[in-house]
């Protein structure tokens, strides 16, 4: 059986639509799962009958969390939030990683990861560059520098590669669980991963579904891959 890969989806708050771009799925596909797309719920009980439905979570890009989860007001440049959608996913990614299911957290994924894990996040980025690129979703715009013996350099199988960017915050301190493992050349954490051994969790600042490049390959083929490294440490 292909591992279940869910993926969280945008919520349009005026719409009171659950939006997904198709490049999430395509991805899952291509790497060997089976993608299913996860409404945002508040209700527990649904939110752990994800948790068991899925092997896998993908964590979609959308736009900002609520600042009160890391104890902040909201800057000015602060975007749209959607509390419904900021509930759902802190809740489901405590959940997954509780249970140790593989996760992999896409920009907004990557900074939800980290506030579930106790982190917080720059509101508004004000680096060298722009981090929010005018040019096409698969065109590269800046460099990413991976740490060395990092999880994620293991899975790039490099320290240095090109991504794309479309976000305005960044992890600012990482939770107590968490560890930075790629930097742009400003300083902007553009990765985080978990620091112990045996569990897969990495967020990412980049879209790695939009571009069409080997490091995209090895992200989410990694991610279908720990789901059978999960099971074959499971007892029984």
């Amino acid at each position: 059986m292909k591992p279940i890969v869910g993926i969280s989806t945008s919520y349009d708050n005026d719409e009171k639509a659950h939006l997904l771009r198709d490049h999430y799925i395509l991805a899952i596909l291509k790497a060997g799962g089976v993608p299913i797309m996860l409404p945002a719920v508040a209700e527990n009980d649904i939110i752990q009958s994800y948790t068991k439905i899925c092997d896998a979570l993908v964590l979609s890009g959308g736009g900002d969390a609520h600042p009160s989860y890391w104890g902040e007001l909201p800057d000015k440049e602060l975007g749209e939030v959607s509390p419904l959608r900021d509930i759902f996913e802190i809740e489901l990614v405590r959940n997954i990683m509780k249970i140790r299911k593989p996760v992999l957290g896409i920009c907004r994924g990557c900074q939800i990861i980290n506030i579930a894990a106790g982190g917080s996040i720059i509101q508004n980025i004000e680096g060298k560059f722009m981090h929010q690129q005018k040019a096409p979703r698969d065109y590269a715009s800046h460099q990413v520098f991976v740490q060395n013996h990092s999880k994620l350099a293991a899975i790039l199988k490099t320290e240095e590669i090109e991504v794309n960017s479309f976000h305005h915050q960044a992890v600012k301190i990482p939770g107590p669980s968490m560890r930075i493992s790629a930097c742009a050349s400003d300083g902007t954490i553009e990765a985080i991963e978990f620091s112990g051994r045996h569990q897969f969790a990495v967020g990412i600042q980049w879209h790695p579904e939009c571009m069409e490049d080997v490091y995209a390959d090895y992200l989410f083929e990694a991610l279908i891959e720990a789901t059978d490294m999960r099971d074959r440490s499971s007892p029984g």
